[in-house]
């Protein structure tokens, strides 16, 4: 999962939503550094990551994915599911997408000293691009995998022009996405309520 996916998923506890946009920039055990409530949104991250990996409608995505892309598939499911997340945000949420999104830019402000030093400058590129309601439209997805094939890997890869996968089979990923996230919202509320 990725930035959007993760903050829905994490809910209304602004621990858990925190912990779910850094997840990717805390590495090793938990807590860690991390104050108690940080460390269970950031494990909240790590369960739902896992969970991700092992649904089979999140393998199914990764089998669409051409043998040119497939080392990369999941990077991709996670952005392709962003993508359709934020498309149909109105099946899945009250607030109008752009709301929830400015209150994730509020958070990452308000909570700037709690973030890892690496999260610092792409939190404020996060809300200076507005990368969460921007994941509805296909250009922004294509610039986010162009960026993360250059800045986040370091090493040759196949991620640039990647939403020709999604493309290709938009019907397919949408219909895995709908059946994932079904699950993964029951999953990440048992997470939180400690009954998974």
């Amino acid at each position: 999962m990725n930035f959007l996916a993760h903050l829905y998923l994490a809910g209304e506890e602004e621990h858990y939503r925190l912990g779910g946009l850094m997840g990717d920039f805390v590495k090793g055990p938990l807590p860690g550094a991390l104050p108690d409530d940080l460390a269970r949104g950031v494990m909240l991250h790590r369960r739902i990551d896992s969970y991700a990996d092992a649904h089979p409608a999140f393998r199914r995505s990764r089998e669409r994915m051409s043998p040119l892309r497939r080392r990369y598939g999941g990077i991709l499911v996670d952005m392709f599911y962003d993508h359709l997340l934020a498309r149909l945000w109105p099946r899945f949420h009250a607030a109008p997408l752009v709301d929830f999104a400015g209150e994730a830019y509020a958070l990452l402000r308000r909570r700037e000293a709690s973030l890892p030093e690496g999260m610092v400058g792409v939190a404020k590129a996060m809300a200076a691009g507005d990368w969460l309601s921007s994941y509805a439209e296909m250009e922004a997805i294509a610039l986010a995998l162009a960026r993360m094939g250059t800045r986040r890997l370091r090493v040759p890869n196949s991620l640039a022009g990647g939403e020709a996968e999604l493309l290709a089979d938009y019907a397919g990923f949408e219909a895995d996405f709908l059946a994932f996230m079904a699950d993964a919202v029951v999953f990440s509320a048992g997470v939180r309520t400690g009954r998974v």
